[in-house]
């Protein structure tokens, strides 16, 4: 079962309101993991969850390479995508 890019940037902002507890309106793809006020230890907290949603482990390079909420949507698409061809 893949997911269309729109569902996976739900699923991540939906999960990002959870755990910071962020105001919903706030999380725009171009938003920042800086200016959303969130810290090394918050990215190692969204690693733990991606990881249980793609079912991949996050790397320290990919957690390096990420600066906005769409770096995470594409992350997570990635995973899912290598997921899918690993289970063909």
């Amino acid at each position: 079962m893949s997911m269309d890019r729109e569902h996976i940037y739900q699923k991540v902002t939906e999960l990002m309101v959870q755990l910071f507890d962020l105001d919903r309106a706030l999380l725009k793809p171009e938003a920042s993991i800086q200016e959303l006020g969130l810290t090394s230890i918050d990215a190692i907290d969204l690693a733990v969850e991606l990881q249980t949603m793609t079912g991949r482990k996050v790397n320290e390079a990919g957690l390096r390479e990420i600066r906005t909420i769409e770096d995470i949507v594409r992350l997570v698409q990635q995973h899912l995508e290598q997921a899918e061809k690993a289970s063909a």
